[in-house]
């Protein structure tokens, strides 16, 4: 019975310190016990991670809006946006589920309206969403915003050893630098929505914009391919140059490298 009561305490010790001890354990010339070598969080700096593959390419694409946009301003179509960003990945070392991203990239919005008129080189403090019904107008407009951003993310990744066959959940912000502003008109139509002719104007200014971009982002996927959102914090235009918008962002990512 004491042999018994010895070899029974002596396991429990030892499973208490398997984080500490070799994963084989001799107890006396006779008995000798294998301890379990899952990882715990103390031991995942035993790893090299240092050439997983953790999103280090993201490529996005999907659809934006405008929030606090007056009824005047006539959006129509499919919204878009196109981003790409290179990205370091830094694991945490106590346990590298938990990563930080950070890097560098473009971030392109297309906002489409409809016979709506957006004068980006007017002359005034303010900027022009003129509606044009009852006029000539262009049957395909849009504004175009392009930024160089820097992401940063606070990830998690539930198989840090097979990235690209795990759940994936980012938080983070990002902060960009606008780079250009223009609209694009194109095929003229008069107001009966009759071809006039196959115009294209394009007007290049960044005067009524905030120069700067700052967004709260977020992913949820698994492996390679994720939802991601965006809300812009810092408003499109600047003060007093027109309504008080804030662009938003939904679409899908693909990751990789």
């Amino acid at each position: 019975m004491k042999k018994f009561l010895f070899t029974v305490s002596s396991i429990i010790s030892l499973q208490f310190a398997s984080a500490q001890t070799n994963p084989t354990v001799t107890l006396n010339d006779s008995t000798r016990i294998t301890i379990s070598e899952n990882p715990q969080p103390k031991e995942f700096k035993k790893f090299d991670l240092s050439n997983r593959s953790n999103d280090h390419l993201l490529i996005q694409f999907g659809a934006d809006g405008w929030s606090g946009t007056p009824d005047s301003i006539n959006k129509t179509g499919f919204s878009r946006h196109f981003n790409v960003y290179l990205m370091l990945d830094k694991p945490f070392k106590t346990n590298p589920k938990y990563s930080v991203g950070l890097g560098v990239g473009l971030g392109t919005s297309n906002i489409f309206f409809s016979k709506t008129f957006v004068d980006i080189k007017s002359t005034g403090a303010t900027l022009p969403f003129t509606r044009v019904d009852s006029s000539n107008h262009f049957k395909k407009f849009k504004l175009t915003t392009a930024y160089v951003e820097a992401p940063v993310e606070l990830r998690y990744s539930s198989n840090p050893l097979e990235n690209n066959k795990s759940l994936k959940v980012a938080v983070g912000v990002k902060v960009g630098m606008l780079i250009n502003a223009h609209t694009k008109g194109k095929l003229l139509e008069d107001k009966n929505e009759k071809t006039v002719n196959s115009y294209t104007s394009k007007e290049n200014s960044k005067k009524f914009f905030n120069s700067t971009r700052f967004a709260a982002t977020a992913r949820i996927g698994y492996g390679i391919i994720s939802v991601h959102g965006a809300y812009q914090i810092l408003a499109l235009l600047k003060d007093g140059t027109g309504p008080v918008i804030h662009p938003y962002s939904v679409g899908i990512t693909i990751s990789g490298l």
